[in-house]
């Protein structure tokens, strides 16, 4: 199962996930935060937080990108993983969201290799029918 990043694959690596609710007690954790939680109710734990990963359980699910945007929107630097059903053409939309890398399985990386994903990267290819050029 590969991470992408805008680098291209890598191999998951290895992290213990908790709860949302473990956070407070923990230090550089890394927690499982459901695409339905109030990010604000982390907020006060983001010192402690090295690592949210928010599922995308569905492939027509897109909640987890409106809270991965509201978590930078709150102050949360750290890494954001999106794992689950996403595809190469969400890639571009899930790093202006706040995402940092997305989790997918084996079978999807088969399906759609790295460089469809490493091609969502670059610049947006919009910016072209608008004249200007864009990162």
């Amino acid at each position: 199962m590969p991470i992408v990043t805008r680098n291209g694959f890598a191999p998951v690596p290895p992290a213990d996930f908790h709860p949302p609710e473990a956070a407070a007690a923990l230090r550089a954790a890394a927690i499982d935060l459901p695409n339905d939680a109030d990010p604000e109710r982390l907020a006060p734990h983001f010192d402690r937080i090295a690592l949210i990963r928010i599922p995308f359980p569905v492939f027509a699910d897109g909640r987890g990108f409106s809270l991965a945007r509201r978590l930078r929107d709150l102050g949360y630097r750290g890494r954001l993983r999106a794992a689950g059903h996403l595809i190469a053409d969400q890639f571009r939309l899930a790093l202006a969201c706040g995402f940092d890398e997305v989790e997918i399985d084996d079978a999807l990386a088969a399906r759609q290799p790295e460089h469809l994903w490493r091609a969502e990267t670059g610049p947006d290819p919009r910016a072209r029918l608008r004249g200007r050029a864009a990162g």
